[in-house]
């Protein structure tokens, strides 16, 4: 949902993944991406519409997604509970590797 944020207008799955890739130094499958996109829209914190169907796509249209403001809300508890969580990790360097 933050790559949905961060991308705003242009949230589709190659930028997803593109984005993803860039930032985390991680690589996510287009098939994963979608998936996870399918299933935050039936939840209903994502939107998706289709455009812009083009003969390098075989006239297949992009399917575009935005947050929902139901997504925005759960993005804000999301980091509210992370911030949270690292408020209470007080000293990082003393953790031991085992």
């Amino acid at each position: 949902m933050l790559a949905v944020a961060r991308l705003g207008d242009e949230a589709y799955g190659a930028a997803i993944q593109k984005m993803l890739e860039e930032t985390t130094g991680r690589s996510a499958s287009i098939a994963t991406i979608y998936v996870t996109l399918v299933r935050l829209e039936k939840k209903g914190y994502v939107r998706s519409r289709r455009e812009g169907s083009t003969p390098v796509r075989g006239g297949k249209a992009k399917r575009y997604f935005r947050l929902t403001p139901r997504g925005v809300e759960a993005l804000k508890e999301s980091r509210v509970a992370l911030e949270r969580m690292w408020r209470s990790v007080s000293r990082l360097g003393e953790f031991k590797v085992r």
